[in-house]
């Protein structure tokens, strides 16, 4: 196989995790805002999420650096894929915990 065939799984695979990755870190950003406890939803998103991404990496690419590569590419596309997707994870667990306010009260 040439190397834009061996390139297509790992780049795909790599834009996958990505995707897995920095939405889990998205949605770990919304839940630990409202949280007592967010060090520990930080903490325990962090090692499960790398542990993922490095294991996903790692069985796509099969070790070899030429697979890595559109590995890489493909996860950090998807990082700015999911940025654009999502928006500010902060700015809506403030609306959620902001008082309604009544917009006939004066």
């Amino acid at each position: 196989m040439n190397f834009a065939a061996d390139a297509l799984l790992p780049f795909f695979g790599g834009a996958a995790l990505g995707t897995l990755f920095f939405g889990g870190l998205w949605m770990t950003v919304r839940r630990a805002a409202l949280s007592k406890r967010a060090a520990l939803w930080f903490a325990g998103s962090s090692l499960l999420r790398t542990a993922a991404a490095l294991a996903g990496m790692y069985w796509l690419t099969g070790a070899r650096w030429e697979k890595l590569l559109p590995c890489v590419a493909g996860f950090y596309i998807a990082r700015h894929l999911v940025t654009r997707f999502t928006g500010n994870p902060l700015a809506a667990a403030a609306a959620k915990t902001a008082p309604e306010e009544d917009a006939h009260a004066s």
